[in-house]
């Protein structure tokens, strides 16, 4: 039904135990907790058919709570039945077509989600961050037949639509207010920001002036027409999700991912920590992203959980609604507990209730790591994984942490560190690229077969294909992985290899620095040198740049500490919350007139 075979599937995992031998080249089989199973029976269903259970076994259990506002386990399916119907018979969608979400986190994100499934359809994520001119990509890229919009971006796509040949064009635009899921009033208690409120509550025109042959419609309506939808007919390996990578060299490329490739992460999640039908997590990661995908979206109606969806990021509101719904389950950014230590406030926030946070999409500082367990009694388990493998590949297990560590491979997955050049396998504590086989890895880009064949190799001595993360990084003796850096974010400073990750981890040890990022700067004598972009914490805004750099030349190697500093007032940072520092280095380059650095 959908073209997803360039890559031939993960042979079958061999069964284990606790008790198998641990093969030399897998390590981390040593420290694998005793209560998890090394690989995981995946169900060979359809995602739709999580939530079909879900439903049924809890029929009026709160899947999503928005600022209030409660969607039961009963109404979600309703909802999502009927917005499938509507896509099939009003919409024109048809079997492995494209269907693209185009919003912030909101319960309208996870019916419409649900219902592209329902209709057999492959969800196609958008950041909503992006402007018009970039939407036209994921409206040909793809093929995309109808994409569901909030209100507010709904101009961007009847614009980036308007520009097309006519036999590019949509289909159909379905357009949705967040107020649509919101309460008439907030509860007492629940404060949200005068900004925020004023946008989810806005009711912009429709585009329908923008381009006038593009079909419009209102969600309630949608909803309302009650359309059935015809049988479910998708299977496991049918296209599910194209999301795209970060776009870090052309245009972004979509990864082709398979109902089962995310049907593995989404039960493994909930073993890992220790979640179930009685967890209650906070969903602020964004939706459109993997992780927020796989844990807010998927995993959740998988186990039966409560999510309580926050919009978009803000710590004040964050750490009001942890103590109000006594949230146990937080995955997050690091830079989100940064912020949150940066609020005057913070010390307030009661997140007695949390048993598990989790993240990933940088390396957690030591020091606010070891802040965070000092102050709340919570460790920080950090995961790794990409748009590729559909969030987690590696993890760290709760109970046996390790700090500013990317974990071990998770249920299945086989990880390598080779030498990139000659795909030789390194020994433990050796740099070199992460390379990784498992059940969660995508089935290739989509339309883009050189670039599949490039990003899959074989190495030595193993018959089955290793996908190439593009990161550096090692393994420790016990089959923990630590990140060292992108393959092309090196800095060579008189032939010194610098890695920006390690010199902004040491910089978050500085009592001034709220955040940090560090980008190469051109130098007539070393060639490159080390600067930092630094926010510094609103109660040490007298630190001067000097000082820090006299900081850092007794904290670091001659060669690695930063020779300039700038301060800023915030980092730029994706919708993701990932910094953008190719943003930053582009901006040093054009003043230096250095080359653009790839990424």
């Amino acid at each position: 039904m959908s073209p997803v075979s360039p890559v031939s599937p993960p042979s079958p995992p061999s069964p284990t135990s606790p008790t198998s031998p641990v093969p030399a080249d897998r390590p981390h089989l040593k420290v694998w907790p005793a209560r998890l199973p090394r690989e995981l029976v995946i169900p060979d269903t359809t995602l739709w058919f999580n939530l079909e259970v879900t439903a049924r076994r809890y029929p009026d259990k709160a899947a999503y709570v928005f600022l209030g506002r409660t969607l039961s386990y009963r109404e979600l399916q309703r909802q999502a039945e009927a917005l499938a119907g509507w896509l099939q018979r009003v919409a024109g969608v048809k079997a492995g077509e494209r269907v693209a979400l185009y919003l912030q986190n909101c319960p309208q994100y996870i019916v419409a989600y649900y219902a592209i499934l329902r209709a057999d359809a492959v969800v196609v994520p958008v950041n909503p961050m992006n402007k018009a001119d970039e939407v036209g990509h994921y409206i040909t890229d793809p093929q995309t037949r109808v994409v569901v919009a909030s209100a507010d971006l709904a101009v961007n796509v009847a614009t980036a639509d308007a520009a097309l040949p006519p036999a590019q064009r949509l289909q159909h635009l379905l357009v949705t207010r967040y107020a649509d899921a919101l309460p008439d009033r907030y509860p007492e208690g629940l404060s949200v920001a005068p900004a925020m409120d004023q946008w989810l509550r806005a009711d912009p025109p429709l585009p329908t002036s923008v381009s006038p042959d593009l079909p419009v419609t209102r969600w309630p309506d949608a909803i309302a027409a009650g359309h059935a939808p015809g049988p479910h007919t998708a299977q496991p390996d049918d296209l599910a999700l194209l999301p795209y990578t970060s776009g870090t060299t052309g245009l972004p490329k979509g990864c082709m991912h398979t109902h089962r490739t995310l049907m593995s992460n989404a039960v493994g999640g909930g073993q890992w920590g220790y979640g179930g039908p009685e967890s209650v997590s906070l969903g602020v990661v964004p939706l459109f992203h993997v992780t927020g995908m796989m844990y807010s979206v998927l995993g959740s109606v998988y186990l039966g959980g409560t999510v309580v969806l926050m919009p978009r990021w803000d710590r004040e509101l964050a750490g009001t609604l942890i103590s109000r719904h006594r949230v146990t389950h937080w995955t997050c950014i690091p830079t989100m507990i940064i912020d949150l230590f940066g609020s005057p406030n913070y010390k307030a926030f009661d997140l007695s209730s949390l048993r598990y946070i989790s993240g990933g999409g940088a390396a957690m500082p030591h020091a606010v790591a070891q802040r965070l367990l000092d102050e709340f009694g919570l460790t920080f388990a950090e995961g790794y994984g990409l748009t590729e493998t559909a969030a987690p590949s590696h993890g760290n297990p709760p109970e046996r942490a390790k700090l500013q560590c990317l974990g071990i491979p998770i249920y299945g997955v086989d990880s390598r560190v080779v030498n990139p050049d000659t795909l030789e396998e390194l020994l433990p504590g050796e740099t070199g690229e992460i390379v990784t086989h498992g059940p969660m890895v995508f089935k290739g880009y989509w339309r883009h077969p050189e670039a599949t064949a490039a990003a899959f190799v074989k190495i030595k001595g193993d018959d089955k294909l290793f996908f190439r993360t593009g990161d550096l990084g090692r393994m420790d003796e016990e089959g923990y992985f630590f990140l060292t850096d992108r393959l092309k974010r090196m800095i060579n400073a008189s032939g010194f290899k610098v890695w920006p990750a390690e010199v902004e981890l040491m910089l978050y040890k500085h009592p001034a620095v709220q955040e940090a990022c560090i980008i190469a700067t051109h130098d007539a004598y070393r060639g490159e040198s080390v600067k930092a972009v630094i926010v510094k914490r609103h109660d040490r805004q007298d630190v001067t740049a000097e000082q820090i750099v006299e900081w850092a030349r007794e904290q670091m190697a001659a060669y690695k500490y930063p020779r300039d500093v700038e301060f800023v007032d915030a980092l730029p940072k994706s919708g993701a919350g990932k910094v953008l520092w190719r943003v930053l280095q582009e901006r040093e380059d054009a003043k230096t007139r250095a080359p653009t650095r790839g990424g």
